[in-house]
């Protein structure tokens, strides 16, 4: 007897449903992004990366929002960053021109929720999230009628919306971040003691906590960008473990043969400084950013 046809549709591990519904056209394949190339200057400068300056805005503005969301539907932090990485991979086939990149954000935050089983109700999302927006563009507007055909029409974008995500990724949503890479870094470099601080009277059990706050606000901010796109997340929490050693003021050991940062982190010093160049650039918009000296010895380690 013959075997019967397999279903059109198999589930995976970790994988969630496909919303009801005719499946939308996938995209056509287009051609991957071409290679961040390393800035080679001794100076810091602009890493487009193959970015204009209003995409990269428009990223590092919805990246925000993707942000906020997460924070006011108490979202774990890992789903978030799953919801920005979606994010910039959806945006990486297709133009913002081409859609609402609001609209794509609330889709990804579901789809995130989902991947990393923080499930939140379709409505509840929408209703926050288009209060969220409104709160910036229309103080005075107030919460979206469920019943409306405003919400009924974005409620059909944002489902539809998912299902295209879903089809220009590939399906493929087994998603690394640099959060537990960095953790293991670190570590690794205080439990071999390879780093200490520069001012010798500093309390050295206070290392840890002070390296794992900033790398993971470092990790945070290079959410922000297509990084992720770029480099792997390893190399990414290497670099923010090295751009929170400069900041914090902790240097390496003297040893035989004499170590590098590199060499420590296991990381190639081209992509160390590419890293660590855009996740400045990202932040040098802060408030007391340029005039803080810890900033100043980050880029000082940059350029020598």
């Amino acid at each position: 007897m013959s075997q019967p046809p397999p279903p059109p549709y198999e589930q995976r591990p970790n994988q969630p449903p496909l919303p009801e519904g005719p499946p939308p056209t996938a995209p056509p394949p287009l051609p991957p992004l071409p290679p961040a190339t390393p800035s080679s200057s001794k100076t810091l400068k602009s890493c487009s990366h193959h970015l204009s300056t209003e995409e990269r805005l428009k990223r590092r503005k919805t990246c925000r929002f993707i942000e906020e969301a997460g924070r006011i539907l108490q979202l774990p932090r890992v789903a978030t960053a799953t919801g920005m990485v979606l994010f910039h991979r959806f945006f990486s086939k297709h133009s913002f021109d081409e859609h609402d990149r609001f609209e794509v954000a609330v889709a990804c935050i579901l789809l995130a929720a989902k991947t990393e089983e923080s499930p939140k109700k379709l409505s509840h999302v929408i209703l926050k999230c288009h209060q969220l927006k409104t709160r910036a563009t229309d103080p005075g507007k107030g919460m979206l009628d469920p019943k409306s055909e405003e919400y009924l029409k974005l409620k059909e974008r944002i489902l539809l919306l998912e299902r295209i995500i879903l089809h220009t990724i590939g399906f493929e949503l087994s998603i690394d971040h640099p959060y537990k890479f960095l953790v293991d870094q670190i570590k690794s470099l205080t439990g071999k003691r390879k780093v200490k601080y520069v001012d010798s009277k500093k309390d050295q059990s206070k290392m840890v906590n002070e390296l794992l706050q900033m790398s993971m606000n470092f990790a945070n901010d290079s959410m922000h960008s297509n990084l992720c796109l770029q480099f792997s997340a390893k190399f990414i929490a290497h670099a923010c473990v090295f751009m929170s050693a400069c900041y914090c003021k902790i240097t390496l050991v003297n040893a035989t043969p004499p170590l590098t940062w590199e060499s420590a982190l296991e990381v190639p010093v081209e992509s160390l400084v590419s890293i660590s160049e855009q996740i400045l650039e990202l932040i040098s918009d802060r408030k007391g950013m340029n005039g803080n000296p810890n900033f100043a010895d980050v880029k000082k380690n940059l350029e020598s």
